[in-house]
């Protein structure tokens, strides 16, 4: 509002607008004056009742004004001196027409004239056909009809002068007031800021407060001992979704040494990225004020929130979901502190396997070392061997999602709970999902048939780093898996021996 004012774009009705919404402060300011709170007596202190602002437009503004402010019918009776009589004037002129009508009907005989006004001919009387006999000489005629003519006496032009010249002047006078008006408003407008910017404080405490009472949340402790511990924690947000009593509470602990990086791993469906926002949720809460969704909270200071929680394409710019994921991590391991919160969700899952879990291990060790980063991070993902960085790196936890297994059925039961999981239960989810059973029983088999590759290859790994030669066979060298797979394709019974020679080329190529 008190934009439109300053750029001179407020009408009547905005002024009024202002009025009704200033009318309220007296009465809130008494509500106010009772607080004893530092904050709350600083907003008492600075709640500018604006009491001349409202008695000005109170007594200047008729309370239903036209849309324009160039049409008049603005200004209050009252107000301005000339105004009123210029409205009388006005008044009275339209009283003089319907005497004046009434007279020429009686001294003409013609009961069906009648007295009318349009914009190009000003006022006039118009008589019908069948009286045009009767019309006196002292009627002028001004326009000829179908079915009669206008004329004008010099009565009418007196009168019409009268009354024109004097609506004229008031919708130019009710013009120049206005501006007036809406000029001395607007030097008050620092004024109307600084209440502006002390109301909506106000109403966003006010707003802490009732969402703090109705759903039951608690005064965190916050400080900065660099410490996040969270007691039942639950999402605002997904717990207003769910039926009462429904959502399923989660602790949480970190700090700057032993508890920096969380490991997460457990299936889709399960919770995993609902339970790490409501983590970057509740810390944020904290942080503006509020009270937050959790039985205990304390939490030490950070100093950015980043997350990574799912990309969106942006084909214009030739950004693929992959890049924009790669763009927005580059962000955050430049940015990140070790006073920062992290949230990363499935981070290199865009690309082929291989090169993702390279690039989930590689951030990983980067956030927990404590020389480069040491942000306090939630990290969930699809990939296992990520738990194994819990003895690898200090500061690393695993956990996981609770799962309970039904014969071939899986309930989530939305519980983070501490030690990793090797289980991915994809193709259960698949299941509860509708995939056909034929496609499922495939992918049963194919699964299968991966996870002996998978077998050899750690068998291999084992084996290297009993004698010494682990760091050709580490979590990124999966060539004896891929070897597997390829042998796998072949039909033996189809092979002609200088085919088997060139296959076993190019399969010692691949593995040098």
């Amino acid at each position: 509002m008190h934009g439109k004012i300053a750029y001179g774009n407020a009408n009547a009705r905005d002024m009024l607008s202002l009025k009704n919404s200033v009318s309220k402060l007296p009465e809130l300011k008494n509500v106010l004056s009772d607080a004893k709170t530092t904050m709350l007596r600083e907003i008492y202190e600075n709640l500018d009742e604006l009491k001349d602002v409202h008695e000005l437009i109170e007594k200047s503004i008729i309370e239903e004004p036209g849309i324009t402010i160039t049409e008049g019918n603005i200004i209050k009776k009252g107000y301005n001196e000339e105004v009123d009589k210029l409205k009388e004037a006005s008044t009275n002129g339209k009283v003089w027409l319907v005497e004046l009508e009434a007279k020429e009907k009686e001294e003409t005989g013609i009961k069906n004239l009648k007295i009318g006004f349009n914009k190009v001919f000003g006022y006039y009387i118009e008589v019908t056909k069948s009286n045009l006999n009767l019309v006196p000489e002292r009627y002028i005629r001004k326009q000829t009809l179908t079915n009669g003519e206008r004329f004008i006496t010099e009565e009418l032009k007196e009168l019409e002068d009268t009354i024109l010249g004097s609506e004229g002047k008031l919708v130019d006078l009710e013009y120049k007031l206005f501006l007036e008006i809406r000029e001395k408003i607007s030097k008050e407008i620092p004024r109307i800021q600084k209440t502006a910017e002390v109301i909506s404080m106000l109403d966003v405490l006010c707003s802490f407060a009732e969402v703090a009472e109705d759903l039951n949340y608690t005064m965190p402790i916050v400080d900065n001992s660099g410490e996040i511990k969270i007691e039942e924690g639950r999402h605002p947000v997904i717990e207003k979704m769910l039926n009462s009593g429904n959502f399923v509470p989660n602790d949480t602990y970190m700090n700057k040494d032993s508890d920096r990086l969380s490991i997460i791993t457990g299936p889709n469906m399960a919770g995993k990225s609902t339970y790490m926002r409501q983590v970057a949720l509740i810390t944020l809460m904290a942080q503006i004020g509020s009270f937050v969704p959790a039985r205990y909270a304390k939490i030490g200071v950070v100093d950015k929130i980043f997350t990574r929680v799912g990309a969106s394409d942006d084909l214009s710019m030739g950004q693929s979901t992959f890049m924009v994921e790669m763009m927005e991590v580059a962000n955050i391991l430049k940015e990140a502190t070790s006073n920062s919160l992290v949230i990363l969700d499935e981070i290199g899952r865009g690309t082929s396997t291989y090169d993702g879990l390279s690039i989930a291990w590689a951030v990983a060790t980067f956030m927990a070392d404590k020389e480069k980063c040491g942000a306090k991070t939630l990290f969930a993902t699809h990939y296992h061997e990520l738990t194994k960085l819990e003895d690898k790196i200090e500061g690393v936890k695993n956990y996981s999602v609770a799962v309970k297994e039904k014969g071939e059925d899986i309930i989530f039961l939305r519980k983070i709970v501490k030690g990793g999981t090797d289980e991915s239960y994809g193709i259960h989810v698949a299941r509860l999902a509708g995939v056909p059973k034929e496609v499922l029983k495939n992918a049963k088999d194919i699964l299968k048939s991966l996870e002996r590759k998978s077998m050899l290859g750690e068998k291999n790994m084992e084996k290297a780093e009993k004698t010494g030669s682990a760091g050709q066979l580490d979590m990124y060298n999966y060539k004896l898996a891929e070897i597997a797979h390829e042998l796998d394709k072949i039909n033996v019974n189809e092979l002609t021996p200088i085919d088997a020679m060139n296959l076993l080329v190019k399969l010692k190529e691949s593995a040098s």
